[in-house]
Order: C-alpha cells, then sequence, then structure tokens
C-alpha cells in the first residue's frame, strides 16, 4: 500500500518471536487465547485449536489468558493449570502442579511440580489422555502467577 518517511508499512499481525512463538499482548478471556492461538505459525495454529478444544470441552468453566506470550488456563480462585508455547519444532504445554497426575506427564522440569508434555509436528498427542490431565489438574491447586 502506502509508504510513511519512505519506508514500507509494516506486515500486519503479530511479531514471531525466537522459536516461531507469537508476541501477543497479556491479556484476559477467550479473545487474547484466540489470538494466540491464530498467530501460532503452520501446523502449531492446529495444534493450539485442538488443545483449546479439548481444555473447553472437559473444563467447561475455564478460565483463559495470555501472559507472557503464552497461552494460560486456569480455574478462577485456584490460578493457572496450565500453559502452551511455540518452541522451533514443538508446542510445549505446561502443567503447572503436573507431578501430581498419573501417569506424568513425560517431559521433566528444575521445578518439582510442574511437568511438560511436547507436541511435534509428526508426532501427535494422545488426545484421550491429554484430556484426563486437563481433567485431573482442573481439580488441583493451580499456579498464581508469582
Amino acid at each position: 500500500m502506502g509508504t510513511s518517511a519512505g519506508k514500507p508499512e509494516a506486515a500486519a499481525g503479530p511479531v514471531l518471536l525466537s522459536g516461531g512463538n507469537p508476541q501477543i499482548p497479556k491479556g484476559d478471556g477467550d479473545a487474547p487465547v484466540q489470538a494466540y492461538i491464530a498467530a501460532m505459525p503452520g501446523w502449531k495454529s492446529d495444534v493450539g485449536r485442538r488443545l483449546d478444544a479439548i481444555i473447553q470441552r472437559t473444563v467447561p468453566e475455564v478460565r483463559k489468558g495470555v501472559r507472557w506470550n503464552s497461552a494460560f488456563y486456569g480455574i478462577e480462585g485456584r490460578g493457572w493449570i496450565l500453559s502452551y508455547r511455540c518452541f522451533t519444532k514443538y508446542v510445549k504445554v505446561a502443567f503447572y502442579n503436573g507431578g501430581s497426575l498419573d501417569p506424568l506427564p513425560p517431559g521433566e522440569s528444575k521445578h518439582e511440580d510442574v511437568r511438560y508434555l511436547d507436541i511435534y509436528e509428526d508426532g501427535g498427542f494422545d488426545e484421550a489422555q491429554f484430556e484426563s490431565w486437563v481433567r485431573q489438574a482442573s481439580t488441583l491447586p493451580g499456579w498464581d502467577g508469582s
């Protein structure tokens, strides 16, 4: 379109940080999370839609938000139960009280209670197991974000 001071206009859409993670402003509610999912590059956006749908179906009262360029899900009054963000080759899901889930999500953390699930383009993930973890996580205390 036009130019400003001889410079081309910036392309529409969010900035992708290193690893392709979308830079989305902090916000509460479904709209910022949907903006984050829409900005996830390539196949990762489909993973984000699948995760969001499973979480919403499993915990209809879930609280959503974007923090630190990640999609967050929690329970009102109990904190955040999980989040996810993009890395170059995978989407990383963090369960904040994952050490209490059965079976444990496979990825270990420096933090005793946190466990991770990495979802790769060609690997898929066990949606039934993910739903079980979400259901379990929704009954546990969450992380307050501090």
